[in-house]
């Protein structure tokens, strides 16, 4: 299975770029991190989303299925994400694409296209920590999956 983050923005280096990369090094699973940015332009919120948007959906396989980082999306445990994974795993899943819009959110069209919307809590995370603890929750469930002991409830 084969996994793309792509994320609205570019990290430029520092902690949360040390911490994004630790995290997709660990990770067995072929990981490509790919970040678009769109151009500012006076169409407002809406535009601005739907360029990004189409940023998203460029740079990932088509096939994909999609998950969309969203604060009104599911809470799950890491136990349970790690179960969605081993079933579209089962089920033949070849590409998963974790999408992270821009400072105005993600476009409504990416949140319907997407077979599961997920939160990590009700609170805004800066897109650089949500990209950093979606890596470790997939390092996690990687090692749920495999029966390893890192993870602990």
């Amino acid at each position: 299975m084969r996994v793309y983050i792509a994320a609205v923005g570019k990290a430029r280096g520092g902690p949360e770029q040390a911490l994004i990369d630790r995290y997709v090094a660990r990770i067995p699973w072929p990981i490509t991190v790919r970040e678009v940015e769109a151009k500012r332009h006076g169409g407002g919120t809406d535009a601005q989303r739907r360029e990004e948007a189409a940023l998203l959906g460029a740079a990932v396989p088509s096939s994909a299925l999609l998950i969309a980082l969203d604060e009104r999306g599911m809470v799950l445990t890491s136990l349970a994400f790690a179960e969605r994974i081993r079933g579209w795993r089962d089920a033949g899943v070849s590409d998963l694409a974790f999408l992270i819009g821009g400072a105005e959110g993600l476009d409504d069209s990416l949140r319907r296209r997407a077979t599961l919307v997920l939160a990590f809590g009700p609170m805004t995370w800066p897109h650089l920590l949500a990209r950093g603890m979606l890596t470790e929750q997939l390092y996690r469930a990687h090692q749920i999956l495999a029966g390893h002991p890192y993870h602990r409830a």
